[in-house]
């Protein structure tokens, strides 16, 4: 071949190579942009169909959903509210059940995918998750299966419609996962700022009792049981000499305590009080004596004025959280177990064990006295 065919051949080829390189951008742009309409017209079609106006989460009647460790099923009680449905008497804070209702209605597909042979490569032969909320008669049914490569979405199937996978953000099942617990209204507590305060009492733990004295004379077993000791006790009063209504002093016994700062660290602690978490709601007695209230730590009584009427604050206080992050406390005439927090009770748990040592008055000079 001479040089000028190789030079022929040569040109040949590269206009070839050309227009193929060619080709593949222009197929490229037309894959892409029919792949972003597809997936457009997908999401504005997606929108979640309730059984009555599509995207109103207000005719939901009752939500039941498995998110992979628990089943929470909730429903409209007369008055339409939302309760819980294992435990009516539940102080259920609706706002989790609002905001799955609220994305279920809003719902929509970020992808639209035959499904394949298998369902496994889904994750949806054995769903990680399934959910189903019911408006009236009409059910709709959603089952969750693995999170794509991203992490960010699952496949999901709908009404248990197996020739079609859908792909959805991973909000819904995030708002699944949420404890039942977290979901309580917890307990608004009184006012217990100092102008309202008239006397405070602490108890600490019970003090370990000491080994009983050896009686040869009881051998019958007939003993009576020892009486549990008492607990160390301190009492605080205000003594207010211009109305209820103005600044008071404190006193311990005799002892003013009113400048010490570990009393007006009890003070702060008393008016910005507020639990931080129900533990549990319905606890056996099992699950109390775990959170130490076969025994308790520390028990706090506040004596306050509310809308012109004396009015009484138990508080008892159980063993640390797991994570220190605070500790496990009771309300009076109140089973259930709640969380505050370890600042929230500091003050209150040094009194119980220490006292109120150091929180007097020092006592005047010697030659103040004379």
């Amino acid at each position: 071949m001479t040089w000028k065919e190789r030079r022929t051949v040569t040109i040949l080829l590269c206009i070839a190579g050309g227009l193929f390189l060619a080709l593949l951008i222009v197929f490229g742009m037309i894959y892409r942009e029919g792949r972003e309409e597809a997936l457009a017209g997908t999401a504005d079609a997606a929108v979640f169909s309730s059984g009555g106006a599509p995207g109103d989460p207000g005719v939901f009647r009752a939500l039941r959903y498995w998110n992979g460790s628990a089943t929470l099923s909730f429903s409209l009680d007369e008055e339409g509210n939302w309760i819980w449905a294992d435990g009516p008497e539940f102080p259920l804070n609706s706002g989790t059940v609002s905001s799955i209702l609220e994305t279920l209605a809003s719902l929509k597909f970020q992808q639209v995918l035959p499904a394949g042979e298998s369902l496994a490569e889904y994750g949806l032969d054995t769903p990680s998750a399934t959910l189903a909320a019911s408006a009236g008669e009409a059910e709709q049914s959603l089952a969750f299966g693995k999170t794509t490569t991203d992490g960010d979405s699952y496949y999901m199937m709908m009404n248990g419609d197996e020739s079609t996978v859908y792909i959805v953000a991973d909000t819904l099942v995030k708002l699944m996962q949420t404890p039942i617990y977290d979901m309580c209204a917890l307990p608004e507590l009184p006012d217990l700022s100092e102008l309202n305060l008239r006397a405070i009492t602490i108890q600490g733990p019970v003090p370990a009792a000491e080994p009983a004295e050896e009686d040869g004379g009881e051998e019958d077993g007939s003993a009576e049981p020892a009486e549990e000791p008492e607990r160390p006790t301190v009492t605080l009063n205000a003594r207010r000499s211009s109305g209820e209504d103005q600044p008071a002093l404190w006193f311990e016994g005799s002892d003013n305590v009113t400048a010490s700062p570990l009393f007006q660290d009890l003070l702060h602690d008393l008016k910005t009080l507020s639990m931080a978490k129900c533990v549990d709601y319905f606890p056996s007695e099992e699950a109390a004596e775990i959170c130490g209230f076969q025994s308790a730590d520390a028990i706090l009584k506040a004596e306050y004025a509310a809308g012109g009427m004396d009015q009484t604050f138990v508080l008892t206080v159980g063993a640390r959280m797991p994570d220190e992050s605070g500790r496990y406390v009771r309300l009076e005439e109140d089973g259930a177990i709640y969380a505050l927090a370890t600042d929230s009770v500091d003050a209150l748990m040094t009194i119980s064990v220490a006292g109120m040592r150091g929180a007097a008055q020092d006592p005047a000079p010697a030659e103040a006295q004379e």
